[in-house]
């Protein structure tokens, strides 16, 4: 069977995930304990169903800690098991609860003796969910949803799911430093050191993908050390991921404003590898300024 587990911090996108699963023909379960899971895979096999998608968090809380067990035991038994964990920036959860209007989860649970009015604060309730649940993050596939409307998630997790099952996808992903690392990297690579594009008026408006920026980036020998040292580390160090049974490797690339050099990086990476790996890629700041988020 065909398993994918939504987990992760509230207020990530894990109901815009589960929809997009169920879209595309997942039984999917919300909220289930994970105590719960190996009955209810054991429960939908007998019924011949071959997908299925759970999500589950820190209001099942007493539960979580068996639940990487679990998930071992799954893909010991021959099951092909995929962990998605949704965070994103502390800010950006505490500006999306307040537009919402909506409450933590953790903000209803009172500690034996706890006067109600005592109740975690908002960031008190991330910061506590964040320890809850950082060991399930560790064997998880991370995705960064703080600069992603639900749109753009729900395009990112469509790309994920529909890609063919391979022992590694490569992720290539271009950002601005000024918006900050993002959260599911693996591997960081800073392009700043290069000459910019953005101080040519002609080159400004145009990104990484346009050809007088390429012509540019192109005609300056040190950019052509750096694509290469970064593609020589990438594919020395891949096969040892792989080792790791790793199902997701996210390669994030970074200049000062994520539209020309690092746009540039990810597109030669992603050309290079596609030859011989399952590549996605993805440009988190063009998404914004197409208006995806």
């Amino acid at each position: 069977m065909r398993i994918i587990l939504i987990t992760g911090i509230s207020g990530s996108g894990k109901s815009v995930a589960l929809r997009v699963l169920e879209d595309a023909g997942y039984f999917c379960v919300d909220n289930l304990p994970p105590i719960l899971l190996r009955d209810l895979v054991a429960t939908r096999i007998d019924e011949g169903a071959q997908m299925l998608a759970v999500a589950t968090d820190a209001r099942s809380a007493d539960s979580l800690a068996g639940l990487p067990s679990d998930i071992r035991q799954l893909k010991a038994e021959g099951h092909d098991v995929k962990v998605f964990f949704l965070t994103a920036q502390t800010e950006s959860l505490i500006a999306r609860f307040s537009e919402t209007r909506r409450s933590h989860p953790l903000s209803h649970r009172l500690r034996p003796g706890q006067n109600p009015a005592d109740r975690l604060t908002l960031t008190e309730c991330i910061l506590n969910e964040r320890e809850m649940l950082a060991g399930i993050e560790s064997i998880a596939h991370t995705i960064d949803t703080s600069n992603m409307s639900a749109n753009r998630l729900r395009s990112w997790i469509k790309e994920l799911v529909y890609t063919e099952p391979a022992p590694l996808i490569l992720l290539f992903e271009s950002f601005a430093f000024k918006r900050g690392v993002p959260l599911d990297a693996d591997l960081v690579f800073d392009v700043r050191m290069l000459p910019n594009p953005h101080y040519d008026v002609k080159l400004r408006p145009l990104t990484g993908c346009d050809q007088p920026v390429i012509a540019f980036l192109e005609d300056l020998p040190k950019v052509g050390d750096l694509l290469n040292d970064i593609r020589n580390f990438v594919e020395k160090w891949l096969p040892s991921f792989k080792d790791d049974n790793r199902s997701y490797l996210t390669v994030a690339i970074g200049c000062t404003g994520g539209q020309h050099r690092s746009v540039y990086m990810v597109e030669r990476l992603a050309e290079y590898f596609q030859v011989s790996e399952r590549v996605v890629r993805r440009h988190r700041e063009l998404a914004r300024r197409a208006g995806d988020n």
